[in-house]
C-alpha cells in the first residue's frame, strides 16, 4: 500500500530512504490522478520491498511540489539515493510506468 507523504515527512520517507521511492503527486480534483491511483497501488503491491511508493497531495503539501517545480499533475517522481532519477508527467498505463523505472527485480 502506498504511504501518505507530506511536506513534513518527505525528507525522512523519500530523501533518506534506503530503497528507491516512487512518488505520485496528485490532487483530489484531478481526474487523471484518480485514474492513475489504482495503478500506483498495484505497483506498490507488486514491488513491495524493492521500492517504496508514496502519494503526495499537492494541495495539502505545496512546499514539496514547489521545490520540485511541479506544474502539472499527475506527476510521478522516481527517487534513488535522494535524487530524482525519472519524472513521468500525465496518465500512463502500468506497463509504461514500470518499463521506464529502473527497479531491481
Amino acid at each position: 500500500m502506498a504511504i501518505e507523504l507530506t511536506d513534513q515527512n518527505f525528507q525522512k520517507e523519500v530523501l533518506e530512504s534506503e530503497i528507491p521511492v516512487l512518488v505520485d503527486l496528485w490532487a483530489e480534483w484531478c481526474a487523471p490522478c484518480l485514474m492513475l491511483a489504482p495503478i500506483i497501488e498495484e505497483i506498490s503491491n507488486d514491488y513491495k520491498g524493492k521500492i517504496k511508493v508514496g502519494k503526495l497531495d499537492v494541495d495539502k503539501n505545496p512546499n514539496t511540489s514547489v521545490q520540485y517545480g511541479i506544474r502539472s499533475i499527475p506527476t510521478l517522481l522516481y527517487f534513488k539515493n535522494g535524487k530524482v532519477e525519472k519524472q513521468i508527467v500525465g496518465y500512463q498505463p502500468k506497463n509504461s510506468i514500470v518499463d521506464s523505472l529502473d527497479i531491481d527485480t
